[in-house]
């Protein structure tokens, strides 16, 4: 799967979703990646960090993605996956892919600006990098 510069996505919606995947496929594989992404960051952030980053990311991608900001409704204070999983069950499989990816990184973005490119990418890549039916517990990485 490849952002809109032609990347190819290195988190794994790529590897949770197929090329011919429904909005509503992608819509549950970016609501599971966002809840195991909180789960794991919490610790470190906690889950207003994480609710922050998260709604910081929902503002900034909905400059380009403004159906996104549907998904922005809920509580600054939480992460609403149910908000965004409708917002991105409305669209087309490649737009709501487009979207999904645009908020993820968005999210290292801002993660990086706060901590650093490396410990981000430590952070994420225990829950980016797990491969489709790896269960949350597992590291795949090596």
């Amino acid at each position: 799967m490849e952002d809109k510069a032609g990347r190819r996505w290195p988190a794994p919606l790529g590897d949770r979703v197929g090329v011919d995947a429904s909005a509503g496929q992608i819509a549950d594989a970016i609501v599971v990646l966002w809840k195991e992404t909180e789960q794991s960051l919490h610790p470190i952030i906690g889950h207003l960090g994480v609710a922050a980053l998260y709604n910081r990311s929902l503002y900034l991608t909905a400059a380009d993605y403004p159906w996104l900001a549907i998904g922005h409704q809920g509580s600054a204070a939480s992460v609403d996956p149910s908000a965004l999983k409708a917002a991105l069950a409305q669209q087309a499989a490649a737009e709501a892919a487009a979207g999904g990816i645009a908020l993820f990184q968005s999210f290292h973005d801002l993660l990086a600006n706060l901590v650093g490119a490396s410990l981000t990418d430590r952070l994420l890549h225990s829950v980016w990098a797990r491969s489709a039916g790896a269960s949350p517990a597992q590291d795949t990485s090596s």
